[in-house]
């Protein structure tokens, strides 16, 4: 017995790493005689893709994935039951390098159901950053039907926005416009959606254009001409208080327009749209559209700059402006000849409103006069805003005296004295005299 148990024990770890591998090999066998081959193709999803960028061209896909599964859960076996899918969480697009290389991740919905092996089990995108341009809006009118004339064609706007991966975007030329003239010679007036295209006219994709359609007119018919005549602006509304409107220019000062030929001959000039000052205290710029009439249209620019410049309302306005002295001598005496006096003031109103009109005043400089009667010449400090219109009068007679010398204040008189008062003796009484 002793000799069996070590027989058992001699080289144990040797003896257990043989049965494991034993029995690994067998598992292998039996897992390699019951493996089956879905031949695919499961498509691979990107996630967490960021917003900046886009994948340009398609991502390949899964196939030949083997895998172990009972006889039940094989027949049971579809394409839905797999996903496959790439992690984009912080892979950024950089121009520079655009192709970045992930790991494929593929998983089964059953459970029973083991994965052996895939492909590809790695995949080469091309990454792309999201970028935004402006482009230039075209009409495209295509063929013109025979004996019929088109004036310039008329947009909403005159650019859009084009949004997608830079590689695109980068081939745009322009946003075309196209519309189709009909031989019945119908005005265009419609919304017509935009396409990108680059310089041959291809149209590109991936590519979002803001806005997606614009308005387009075009005039239609058989003698369209055009004719140049000056635009006269049209300004509405009161401007705030205290100004008023002063001059208006606009920018260019004529257009051209175009129409039927029978039509434009009665046109001597064209009118703005309503440029607005209600309330206005200031300059007031804006770019407006022309107002024409049904059946022209602008050959060129269709929108003008109007400048109204405002002005403050001016007046005049009488001020009583009290007479002050300036430059006194403190041992003379000055009197004027009037208190006060009437000051005429022009000015803006809203200047002539500020003016203080207790503490105006007007002033005359009595420096270095003698003794005697001078006529001065009175001066007013003009408030800001405001000009010196005229001072009624203009001169001032002053008098000039020495001070008054008050009289010397005179010394108390005393009290006269008297001899001492004294009763009489006492006697008869005097007898009253009788009658």
């Amino acid at each position: 017995m002793t000799r069996l148990l070590g027989f058992i024990f001699r080289n144990w770890p040797l003896k257990l790493a043989a049965i494991v591998l034993a029995t690994l090999l067998y598992a292998g066998l039996v897992l390699s005689q019951n493996a089956q081959v879905w031949p695919g193709p499961v498509d691979v999803q990107p996630i967490n893709q960021s917003a900046s960028a886009f994948i340009l061209g398609a991502i390949p896909e899964v196939t030949n994935i083997r895998y172990f599964a009972s006889t039940d859960a094989a027949a049971r076996l579809s394409s839905a039951a797999f996903t496959a899918s790439i992690d984009l969480a912080g892979v950024t697009a950089n121009a520079d390098s655009p192709f970045v290389t992930l790991p494929v991740h593929l998983i089964v919905a059953d459970p029973s159901i083991t994965i052996l092996d895939y492909s590809p089990h790695d995949v080469t995108i091309h990454l792309d950053p999201i970028v935004t341009r402006t482009i230039p809006v075209r009409v495209v009118e295509g063929t013109l039907p025979d004996g019929l004339d088109v004036s310039q064609p008329i947009v909403s706007q005159d650019t859009v926005t084009a949004t997608g991966p830079q590689s695109v975007v980068s081939l745009i030329a322009t946003a075309d416009a196209r519309v189709r003239i009909q031989p019945s010679g119908i005005d265009v007036d419609q919304l017509v959606d935009l396409v990108a295209v680059d310089g041959r006219g291809e149209q590109l994709q991936p590519v979002e254009l803001d806005p997606t359609s614009l308005r387009v007119r075009i005039q239609v018919g058989t003698q369209i001409t055009t004719k140049t005549v000056p635009i006269a602006p049209v300004v509405t509304g009161t401007p705030g208080s205290g100004f008023e409107v002063g001059t208006t220019t606009i920018s260019p000062v004529v257009a051209t327009i175009s129409g039927d030929a029978n039509l434009l001959a009665g046109i001597t000039s064209v009118a703005t749209k309503p440029v607005s000052v209600d309330g206005a205290t200031a300059t007031v710029v804006q770019s407006v559209a022309l107002d024409l009439p049904d059946g022209l249209a602008p050959a060129g620019t269709s929108t003008v700059k109007v400048t109204v410049t405002l002005r403050a309302l001016t007046a005049t306005r009488d001020f009583s402006a009290g007479v002050v002295v300036v430059g006194a001598d403190s041992g003379r005496t000055y009197t004027l000849g009037v208190p006060t006096v009437t000051v005429t003031l022009g000015g803006g109103l809203l200047a002539l409103d500020a003016v203080d009109a207790a503490s105006f005043v007007a002033s005359v400089d009595v420096s270095g006069l003698i003794e005697g009667s001078h006529d001065i010449t009175l001066r007013v400090a003009i408030p800001a805003g405001t000009k010196l219109i005229s001072i009624s009068p203009t001169d001032v007679i002053v008098f000039v005296s020495p001070l008054a010398t008050p009289p010397p204040t005179p010394s108390p008189s005393p009290f006269p004295s008297f001899p001492p008062f004294s009763l009489p003796p006492a006697g008869p009484p005097t007898p009253s005299p009788s009658f």
